[in-house]
This record gives C-alpha cells, sequence and structure tokens, in this order.
C-alpha cells in the first residue's frame, strides 16, 4: 500500500490503500489547505515528476525537490563530532542522493527541527538502513507515519557531543528546534534553526513567527523565551530552511539585532 505525500506540506502520512480525508499539518492554522483543495501523490508519482537537487550550499552538502515542491526546504549533510548528521528531510528519496551521501561517509542519525519538515523521513531512515530519526518530544501529535526509528528528546537542550547541541526554541511549534554546532562547518560556528527563527530575504537578519504562509506572529514571550535559550551560544553563520537562505559571517550580530528589532516593533 503507498504512503501517501500531501501536495501542500510533503508529509508522508501511514500506508493506506487510500489517501486519507484530511492532512491535519495544512489543517493547522500555522499551515494551510491548497487552493485547489486537499491533494495527495506518492512515491512513485513524485519521483515521475520531480528529482533531488543534490549539490553544495555554503559549503554543505545540501538535498532538495526539483522543481519545487510543497514547502521547498533543502536537507544538509553535517560531518559533526556526533556523527554525519542528516538535518532535515526532503519528501523523496533518490539513489543518486544516497550515493552521494554514503560516499562522504554515510548518515548516522537524522536531526529534525519542526513537523513541516518531517516529509518522508521514515523513507529516508529506511534507505540509510535503519537510522535514528531524532525528535523533540513536544510535537509528538505530529508525526503521521510512525515508524521504530524516532527517538524522542525532552527539555530544552540535548548535548550529542561536545560540538552538537540540539536547542529547544519553541514558539513556532512548541518542540521547534535548532541545532548548534560549535566547529563547524567554519571557524566560529553554525546555528542552524529550522523556521524556529528563519533567515529573511535580505540575508541580514531573521523573522520570528507562529505561522510563516499566514502571516501570523509569535507571541512575544516566545520569542523572549528564545533569545534566552540562544543566549550562551557562539557562531558565526546561521543556515537557513532553504537554498541560499544563510547569514554566512556576523550571524551572532545579525540574530542579537534581529531580536531587538522585533521586539521594538511589536512594542511600539
Amino acid at each position: 500500500m503507498p504512503c501517501h505525500i500531501c501536495e501542500t506540506c510533503g508529509t508522508q502520512h501511514a500506508p493506506g490503500p487510500l489517501p486519507p480525508a484530511r492532512c491535519m499539518i495544512c489543517d493547522d492554522d500555522r499551515q494551510y489547505v491548497g487552493w485547489s483543495g486537499q491533494r495527495w501523490t506518492t512515491p512513485t508519482e513524485l519521483a515521475a515528476r520531480h528529482h533531488l537537487r543534490v549539490e553544495t550550499d555554503a559549503g554543505l552538502l545540501g538535498i532538495g525537490i526539483a522543481p519545487d515542491f510543497a514547502i521547498p526546504q533543502r536537507a544538509l549533510l553535517l560531518p559533526t563530532g556526533a556523527g554525519n548528521l542528516l538535518w532535515e528531510c526532503v519528501s523523496l528519496v533518490e539513489d543518486a542522493a544516497l550515493t552521494a551521501l554514503r560516499a562522504r561517509g554515510g548518515v548516522d542519525r537524522i536531526v529534525i527541527s519542526h513537523p513541516h519538515f518531517y516529509s518522508a523521513m521514515v523513507d529516508w531512515s529506511d534507505a540509510l538502513g535503519g537510522v535514528e530519526i531524532l525528535l523533540h518530544e513536544s510535537d509528538r501529535e505530529w508525526v503521521l507515519r510512525p515508524s521504530a526509528c524516532i527517538r524522542w528528546w525532552g527539555g530544552d537542550e540535548l548535548r550529542l557531543s561536545d560540538d552538537v547541541t540540539l536547542i529547544r526554541c519553541g514558539g513556532h511549534f512548541p518542540g521547534s528546534t535548532a541545532l548548534h554546532w560549535q566547529d563547524g562547518p567554519r571557524a566560529g560556528g553554525a546555528l542552524f534553526p529550522g523556521d524556529a527563527l528563519q533567515v529573511v530575504m535580505d540575508r541580514r537578519h531573521v523573522g520570528f513567527m507562529y505561522s510563516y504562509p499566514n502571516f501570523v506572529p509569535m507571541a512575544t514571550g516566545d520569542v523572549r523565551a528564545m533569545r534566552d535559550r540562544l543566549a550562551r551560544f557562539a557562531f558565526e553563520d546561521v543556515y537557513g530552511y532553504t537554498w541560499g537562505r544563510n547569514i554566512i559571517g556576523d550571524a551572532r550580530a545579525a540574530v542579537d539585532a534581529s531580536f531587538e528589532r522585533h521586539l521594538r516593533a511589536v512594542a511600539a
């Protein structure tokens, strides 16, 4: 039986003879149902219309879907002290991408920031030999294709190694997670925040939204809490959710300025 994939958010659902009646991720007010109504595809149909884009993005191997499909995020391979981490996930798996990952030592663990990027995480885990998928337990209800490979973590921080820490930022989703890589990929380290804070189009700031497509601001208390949780982490770069949406150099100062700009604006 196929695992149907929502055309709007790209989330793969549990196997079934027919597509679900609804996608709960798109029904949620952080997302939206496509203007043509709820539509579904399958891995086979998706592969017939799309392929994977495998190339570097600011020095890291990236994997995304071309032409764009659903939310156009890309995954990144992070060769860290905690092993080779696949940060984020996409809705399509292809042999060429698996070959590229294996040529770089494979993947030890998949880590995903929040439910909008769960996509085909179980297919990716299976294709990579059943590697662990690490998710925050606060977002457990949004897993629409369960797997024994999923490992839940809790609290506000999880240290994976001397150079890698997961930080529960909250705000966008209760479990929205950022990954801090102290030693890479360049000197000074990097932050990978998913949509917890999002690199905006000027690539000099980040934004804070409860819903990005529906333009609902993040609650001020959540923004302040995120600022507090990130305060002790140094980083030179921020890698955003999609191709080229990165702040390379002086990113810590850019994030600090963005917190101040946002809080000043909502208090005006």
